[in-house]
Order: C-alpha cells, then structure tokens, then sequence
C-alpha cells in the first residue's frame, strides 16, 4: 500500500495594484496550478492557496494616485484579479487576501510570539522624509540607482542584481508619489528580526536542502557576509498594525506578513471552506505534509532565508507537534521577457492576462508558456515562438486525436474496435508509452514542467508516426482486425495523453474525455489509469470536431494591436 502524501502548493502573492502579465503569470501561479493538479492527479492530498498581496507602499501609493482609499483599491482590484485566475483554469482551493481578520490575528500572534523568544529588537535608524509630501518613504515609495550594480532599484529591492536594499542606501534617490528630490534624513525608532542568531540553522537549511542551483548561489551570495538584522516595522498607515508594545503608528513590514500569509490562507481554508480546524495541524504540522513555494528569481530571498528564518524564530520552545514545518522545496523560474525585453505597462510592452484570453482561450497560451518556461535561464516571448507553438498544438495533438477518433466513426461505427495479436511495431508502441509515462511521472515529480511537457509532445509525435507507418487506409479492406488493433492502441494513446495532459490543458482535456464518451469531471480520472489500457473494446465514442485552431501570426497580431488600441482610447 503506498503511502499518503500530503501537499501545500502556493504560488507568489500577486501585487493588488496591478494586473499580473505573462512573466508574472508563468514565474508562479501557472507552474503552481499545473504541479497542484498533477498531484490531485496522483491522488495526494493537496491545499493549493494563495491571495492578492494587499499592504505595503505599492497599494498606499496607487491608491494615492487614483485619490481613492486603499479599501477601496482593494475590493475592486481583488474581485477583478480572482476572476481572472478562474477564467485561466487557476485551481486554487483557497485564493485569498492579506487584508482580512484571520490573517491579521494569525500575523500579529506570530510576531508576539517572536519577540517573546527574544529574536525581536528595537533600533533608532535613520529614514527619508519627503517634505513636499509630508510622508515617510518606506521601501517603495523611494528610488533611484543601486549603489551595488548601479541600476534603477527601489527602497527595499535592486531587480537588476537582486540585493536587498535599505531606502538611505539608494543613490541620487527621489520620492516616487511626487518624483521630487525635496527629500530629508531623520530618525524613526523601528523594531528589527535578529537573524545573525539564526545564522548557523539557515545556512545548514540552504546546503541541505532540495532547491535550484541558481537559487543556492544566490543565497550563498547574499549570507557569504553574514546575514544581516532586518527591520520588521514599517512608518506607514497602510498594513497590520505592530504588535510590540510602543509600536504606535507602525506597521508590519509587508514582505514579513505576505510570506506568513501561506500558513494564515490554509488556516482561513480549513476553519471557512472546510469548516474543519484539524486540517490546519493535518497540513502544516504533520510531518509527513511538504510545501512548495512556487516564486520568480526575485523573491528567493524573502522564500529561502526570511520565511525559514521567521519559522525558525517562531518554532523554537514549541512541542515537536506543535511546530510549523519548513518549507520543503522552492522551485524558482528565470525571467520571461517580451520580444527580448522587459514588460512595462507604461511603454505598452507585453500582454496581461486580461489581455490575453481576450486573443484566445487560456488553454492556448498555458500550453505556450509551459512549452517556454524560463527553468534554467531567462527565456523570451516572442509572437513567431507562439504562432510555432500553436501549430504544434494543433498539428501533433489536436490532429492526431481527430484523424484516429474520425477514422475509427467512419470505418468501425463509432465503436472501439477489438484488439488481435500484436506484432512488432504494436509491441514498440506500446513499450514507448510505458517507456514516457515513467519518465514524464518522473519530470513532474522533479518540477521539470517544461520537459514533461516535451515528452507529452513527442509520445503525441510517436502516435502520428505510428499511424502514419501502418496506414490503416490501405488495409481496411483486406484487413479489418488488423486496423482494429491500430485504432484500439491509437484510443488509448489518446486517452493516456489526455490524462498526462490533465494539468496543462484542461478544457481541452474534458472535450477528450466527452469525445471517448469518459466523465468530463477531471476529479474523477487518475494517474493510475495509466497502467493499464482503461478504454474497453465495444465502448462508444463521440463524433470528433476539431480541438484547436492553427492561427497564423498575422491574424494574432491582429487581435492583439486591436486591444492594445482599446486601451489607449
């Protein structure tokens, strides 16, 4: 009997004030929805949660330039954006915000028990002050150049080199809510995380664990220094109040309560949608239970050494089953440009994914952006790469499931023909299929999306091949059983592609399993379907229509100059 695993899946917190695009889309919450489903696939438990990230100075200072409240920021933007992450076939069971009650207790109740074992500090720092705004600069409502790779670079964050940054570090800074250099130094007392005292233990979770060679170098080069104290407060209204005790009018420092916002989001799931507080322990306290963060190369350090080392803090003097586990992989993805540079909404560069889906339904650009996914090194959208892959869509997938499910109507009534003796070829096909399910098991359980899918494509490949070398057409006359067992392996290919396919296309998928005349309800189909031939001689399938449309790159540019002009009007 195999054993049970139990799964958090999370993805990145997408920032409220912005509309995520294709990079942000691909970096975490596609390659989170597409491991969770594999593994319900599996017959795993799994909680798959995220939320819109709601404090912090991005929300303060959009909602500042819109005139409104933050509130008000908020409650549009979080509909809009949830919305948007259903019409994509998202599956979260939890997709949250950080701007509710359990969050808030959850945050607040955390750092007290922090500070109580003695890992929390206060410190006198030095801060900006804009005298045109009358406003504290946190973070990002500051930038100006990296002092470490000379790049444009925020408050808390150079994206160029990745090094975490303190706003007074900046050079030739500016206010970004007036864009004024009208900017004084004063002093703020704020209330800091001792890490150096943690030093040793995240070091050793670094080596030790299961993470990405990029992903390592970058937190060896960060702590090669020693890891330094981080403020945990914030001068800003907008956010979870602090708990320490003189703390007025400061907030928790947002990065530290997005990370946190993992465990509060399963919390929230298991006491609202479950009603059932015990699944909050069954996942996060069990053992056995394993999370994978799913994030951008730009968050690894907030994932693999600030959450650790909050857990770490939060953990110590606890029973061993009362204690959080830690995170058990982080799959980190390079950077996906436009046209081989960067989105910017203000230059109209890119595709959102608002945008997107208005060009064509979501199964299109999942199976493209998983087909480019920057595993190893920043990859590049680019239309010519998208009209190729949807063709590829087409021609390999969609016309090899068309062609057999046509050909097996018109010459066997619609019926699955019944199998005879198998010769070589037949036993290579069916060695082949065995051969790639073990493999592409093995791609997704070691998060090598991009590869699976690889194999995906050319198991489809070896079909067409297959068929194409037996040319059933010129022997259903003088052969019939022998087409019979052409067709019957072709079936069943078709449908060990659509389970394999499951977690990558799955509107596509239900229109397979309604054409095999199987349940569209993808919760009802398994991976151990795959073991055996698990479409019966003698069933009905359905008449077959097309699955996908071959675009070409004209009419593609077409759709997308049109919404880009609707914008501007």
């Amino acid at each position: 009997m195999t054993e049970e695993r139990k799964w958090i899946v999370t993805s990145a917190w997408p920032y409220i004030n912005a509309v995520p695009h294709l990079g942000n889309l691909i970096g975490s919450v596609l390659s989170a929805d597409i491991f969770a489903r594999y593994c319900r696939l599996k017959d795993d438990k799994v909680v798959f949660v995220s939320g819109s990230d709601e404090h912090g100075t991005p929300v303060a200072v959009s909602a500042m330039q819109k005139n409104i409240t933050p509130e008000e920021l908020i409650k549009k933007n979080h509909k809009y954006i949830k919305d948007l992450f259903e019409k994509w076939e998202i599956s979260y069971d939890n997709y949250t915000e950080t701007h509710n009650d359990i969050h808030f207790k959850f945050v607040q109740d955390f750092f007290k028990r922090i500070e109580e074992n003695g890992y929390i500090f206060v410190k006198e720092e030095v801060v900006l002050y804009c005298k045109n705004c009358n406003l504290y600069l946190p973070d990002r409502f500051i930038e100006g150049k990296c002092p470490f790779c000379g790049g444009k670079a925020r408050g808390d964050q150079c994206d160029e080199c990745g090094r975490l940054l303190k706003p007074i570090q900046l050079i030739d800074y500016y206010c970004k809510s007036c864009g004024k250099k009208n900017i004084e130094e004063t002093k703020s007392k704020h209330w800091y995380m001792d890490f150096p005292r943690l030093e040793e233990k995240l070091r050793d979770f670094i080596e030790n664990g299961t993470f990405t060679p990029n992903a390592i170098n970058i937190c060896k080069n960060f702590i090669k220094d020693g890891i330094p104290a981080r403020a945990v407060t914030r001068d800003l209204e907008w956010g979870i109040p602090a708990p320490f005790e003189g703390a007025d009018n400061k907030v928790i420092y947002v990065w530290f309560e997005a990370v946190l916002g993992y465990i509060s989001a399963v919390k929230e799931w298991a006491l609202k949608i479950k009603d059932d507080e015990t699944l909050f322990h069954y996942f996060w306290k069990d053992k056995d239970s394993k999370s994978v963060y799913f994030i951008g190369k730009d968050n690894i350090i907030f994932h693999l050494i600030i959450f650790p080392g909050l857990i770490f803090a939060y953990n110590e003097g606890l029973p061993e089953n009362e204690k959080l586990n830690l995170p058990f992989d982080i799959s980190t993805t390079e950077f996906l440009m436009y046209e081989g540079g960067k989105f910017s909404k203000s230059q109209k560069r890119g595709i959102w994914i608002d945008e997107a889906i208005e060009i064509l339904p979501p199964d299109y650009w999942r199976y493209y952006l998983i087909r480019n996914r920057p595993e190893l090194k920043d990859t590049s959208f680019q239309w010519s790469e998208f009209e190729n892959s949807l063709g590829e869509l087409n021609d390999i997938i969609g016309n090899f499931v068309h062609r057999i499910l046509t050909f097996t109507k018109k010459n066997f009534n619609s019926t699955v023909p019944e199998p005879g003796a198998y010769d070589d070829l037949d036993e290579n096909l069916i060695s082949r299929i065995n051969k790639s399910i073990q493999k592409i098991e093995s791609l997704y359980e070691e998060i090598k999306l991009k590869s699976a899918l690889e194999e995906i494509v050319s198991l489809a490949r070896e079909g067409n091949k297959y068929f194409n070398i037996k040319e059933p057409w010129h022997l259903i006359d003088e052969d019939k059983e022998k087409v019979g067992t052409i067709l019957y392996l072709c079936i069943q290919l078709i449908y060990i592609l659509s389970i394999l396919l499951c977690p990558v296309i799955p509107n596509s998928v239900k229109k397979i399993f309604s054409l095999l005349n199987r349940s569209e309800d993808i919760g009802k189909h398994n991976w151990n379907e795959l073991n055996d031939f698990a479409i019966q001689p003698g069933n009905k399938i359905n008449k077959s229509t097309p699955l996908f449309k071959k675009y070409k790159l004209k009419e593609l540019m077409k759709k997308y100059k049109k919404i880009k002009e609707k914008d501007n009007s």
